[in-house]
């Protein structure tokens, strides 16, 4: 697609900033979104400060108001003329064990991480479907390979429910060629999400700014599956569907 412009949901920190600063310094022009507009315009000073080429929008939104989701996705549009990639990457983590209390914070997960997945997707297919192209990025994670225990079950389960959307509409478009979908599956990679986790609960994890190159890379390649980096995760996924359940929980 050259440098078209990449809307990113959820940019005002973490991966999110993290890509928007790769598909910046790519020549790509941005539309950023996310909850905290003072990151936002920080991070919209930054970048254009270092790329003065790039045009760059900004806007507000929280992704469980799924109305606003449709309607900031139409405003971008309306700003670029069209849309050429959307990246659906918002999402929060750190749950509780099932049972232990946590519900409202499990739910929440669940309703950030898919419900809001499935209302971004939503409003970004609507505009590829009406200009038949463009390209939809969907980060969900290498935690969506199997069950993952305590305060990961909840995380674990929304992105899992995630890829499989994804492949749901990528399946939709086997027929639109020039709408194409991704899913993204990231391994551990530094970001203030898990920067307090312990090791032993993140392992391979790469710093932040070589898991954003990675992943802005492997979103430009328009995979339709992409482990993210590729080695240890790709070759330990197809081990991980594998494994016995109780194998899984001594390595995770």
């Amino acid at each position: 697609m050259g440098n078209s412009n990449v809307i990113i949901i959820g940019a005002s920190s973490g991966l999110g900033a993290g890509m928007a600063r790769e598909f910046a310094r790519r020549g790509h022009d941005l539309g950023l979104c996310a909850r905290r507009l003072e990151r936002l315009e920080s991070l919209k000073a930054e970048l254009e400060a270092a790329h003065p080429g790039i045009r760059i929008v900004v806007r507000t939104l929280d992704v469980t108001d799924h109305a606003r989701v449709f309607e900031v996705v139409r405003g971008f549009r309306d700003d670029f003329g069209q849309l050429d990639r959307v990246v659906v990457n918002a999402g929060i983590g750190q749950g509780m064990p099932v049972g232990k209390g946590g519900f409202e914070r499990n739910k929440a997960i669940i309703e950030t991480n898919l419900i809001a997945a499935l209302a971004q997707c939503e409003a970004a297919m609507e505009v590829f479907r009406a200009q038949d192209r463009g390209h939809l990025a969907v980060i969900s994670s290498v935690s969506s390979i199997r069950g993952f225990r305590g305060g990961l079950t909840a995380y674990a389960a929304s992105k899992a429910g995630v890829a499989s959307l994804a492949e749901g509409i990528r399946a939709d478009m086997l027929r639109k060629p020039r709408i194409r979908v991704s899913t993204l599956l990231p391994g551990y990679i530094r970001t203030e999400m898990n920067e307090d986790a312990p090791a032993g609960h993140t392992p391979f994890m790469i710093d932040g700014e070589r898991g954003c190159r990675l992943l802005t890379a492997a979103i430009l390649r328009e995979p339709d599956v992409a482990y993210v980096p590729w080695w240890p995760w790709a070759p330990l996924a197809w081990v991980l569907k594998r494994l016995p359940l109780r194998w899984v929980v001594k390595l995770f």
